[in-house]
């Protein structure tokens, strides 16, 4: 395992972070995962051992029972809260009420407290926005959290979901009036979806963000059970929860190439996935669900995993994404001034 710093911080993380979206089960996320006490603490003491140190998790799984039970884990195994790098969000409905969602300074300081309390914990080492809330100015949302960081109930602000546009305009609000910065991006990267690159990449590198990425796996399309002559076992996620939204032939042509490569290296095409992102140089930490320890430790091993300089060419070309305008164009007439 590997530790990589989050961004322009002095922070290490393990390249491969255990997401908690499986863990509970309540409400509309069973569709994800339902699993109990006994399997959560099993597969962070698993994750421990195999030299995770980052858990992520947020407000909305389950209802806070993700929460709860990652709090719960943590004292059931006697792990050392300062070996650990916890990472929760908001921003989702947590109440009807009118103002049971959003960034709202009222919301944020509301759920940092109930976070706290179902974590166990007395801070939060990163405390991220779920998504962008179009109804509050984003300088309140800034200001509220850098007071969370000057209180010491949170270390770092990360952030989640955003457009290249509001991650710079907040990275402007924060320098200008000297409030805490985002010092990473949760976000949606695969080698079956690589949208992110666009626009979102170079601001990351421009501003020296860490990136976290979620559903590296595409929503279970690039676990091994899919192909195009292959249909999911009853009960699999993308049968129950068609999500993340992608181009499933351009996928399969991707897994057309992992397959013959997986068998030759002997491993699975999971672990050729999650291994593609961990070579990307933009790429922090890869998020990793599990339902049980043996599909946990099939995701461990993507850590071992390597690449010849041909195999990653071949991955790219199937992979890479057509140019769009602008982008053409900087490539027609930026060529003579490439670093």
């Amino acid at each position: 395992m590997k530790y990589n710093l989050l961004g322009n911080t002095g922070l290490k993380v393990s390249e491969l972070c255990l997401g908690t979206m499986t863990f509970g089960g309540k409400g509309y996320w069973t569709h994800i995962g339902s699993i109990e006490q006994n399997i959560v603490d099993e597969l962070i003491g698993k994750s421990i051992d195999g030299g995770i140190n980052f858990i992520d998790t947020a407000n909305v799984y389950s209802e806070g029972l993700s929460e709860e039970m990652t709090g719960k884990a943590i004292r059931n195994l006697k792990l050392k809260r300062n070996d650990l790098v916890i990472a929760t969000k908001v921003r989702g409905k947590m109440n009807e009420g009118p103002n049971g969602s959003g960034l709202s300074r009222k919301h944020i300081l509301h759920e940092v407290d109930a976070s706290l309390k179902r974590l166990q914990l007395d801070y939060i080492d990163l405390y991220q926005i779920h998504g962008f809330d179009e109804l509050t100015p984003l300088e309140e949302t800034i200001d509220a959290l850098d007071r969370l960081v000057r209180s010491g109930k949170v270390r770092y602000i990360g952030c989640s979901n955003l457009a290249a546009w509001h991650i710079m305009k907040a990275a402007s609000y924060s320098h200008y009036n000297r409030r805490a910065k985002f010092i990473s991006l949760q976000a949606y990267y695969t080698i079956a979806g690589r949208d992110l690159e666009r626009e979102i990449v170079p601001v990351l590198k421009d501003q020296n963000m860490g990136l976290m990425v979620w559903s590296p796996l595409a929503g279970g399309l690039l676990s091994g059970k899919y192909n195009r002559k292959m249909e999911a076992e009853a009960g699999s996620r993308r049968i129950n929860f068609d999500f993340p939204p992608g181009n499933k032939e351009k996928a399969f042509d991707i897994i057309d190439v992992l397959e013959p490569m997986a068998k030759e290296k002997n491993v699975s095409v999971a672990q050729l996935s999650l291994a593609w992102l961990l070579h990307q140089p933009v790429v922090t930490s890869v998020i990793i669900g599990a339902k049980s320890g043996e599909q946990l430790q099939d995701n461990l091993k993507s850590t071992e995993v390597t690449f010849t300089p041909d195999e990653l060419k071949k991955l790219d070309e199937v992979s890479k994404l057509a140019s769009e305008y602008p982008q053409w164009m900087f490539e027609r007439i930026g060529a003579d001034r490439k670093k």
